[in-house]
């Protein structure tokens, strides 16, 4: 880990106050949803822009995403179809899905962090665990900061209705998703 690049905070190794993006080929978002309640199926999404303001007090930090709706991907072209339709994401209405943190605090060796996820049009709070994985050079001389969240959501609360009953019970796609994010940053500046 690269000291000069990380600093302590309250006994927490944090990482030095500035503004960091995406690094888009070492990143990755997805939604998460069970599938005749039994397997998972993952949709990440191929194009977002996201900005992390690391203030000088960890808590004070923000961290904006800009999710392109059109740009989700299950790796089966139906299925992505119909997760761009109105049933779903609704593209051709809502362009884009986004989520702006309120607040990130210690939470035991990690943080929780609290935004407004924005899916077609309704927003509401999501918590998210972070994990602040450290800083380190890659081969070229590049600091790259690298963090996990990942946290759950009831798509009800924005919308996304749309099922099918199951014959012995249940429903085709799960009530909970769950966002995961894999992210690898680079300092502006």
């Amino acid at each position: 880990m690269s000291e000069s690049l990380t600093r302590q905070v309250d006994g927490r190794t944090v990482p030095v106050p500035g503004t960091y993006t995406f690094d888009h080929t070492h990143s990755k978002i997805e939604a998460v949803a069970r599938h005749l309640m039994v397997t998972k199926v993952r949709g990440h999404f191929a194009e977002y822009e996201g900005t992390v303001v690391v203030a000088e007090d960890p808590t004070q930090s923000t961290v904006e995403l800009t999710l392109q709706a059109e740009s989700i991907t299950t790796g089966t072209p139906d299925r992505d179809a119909h997760l761009r339709s109105p049933d779903f994401l609704d593209v051709e209405n809502h362009p884009t899905l986004t989520f702006r943190s309120t607040s990130i605090t210690p939470d035991g060796d990690g943080w929780k962090m609290t935004g407004d996820l924005t899916i077609i049009g309704k927003t509401n709070p999501v918590t998210l665990d972070l994990e602040f994985l450290g800083v380190i050079n890659d081969p070229w001389g590049n600091a790259k900061s690298a963090f996990s969240a990942s946290g759950e959501f009831h798509r009800h609360d924005f919308g996304l209705t749309w099922n099918v009953p199951l014959e012995g019970g249940g429903l085709l796609v799960s009530e909970v998703f769950k966002l995961e994010i894999e992210a690898q940053l680079a300092q502006q500046g």
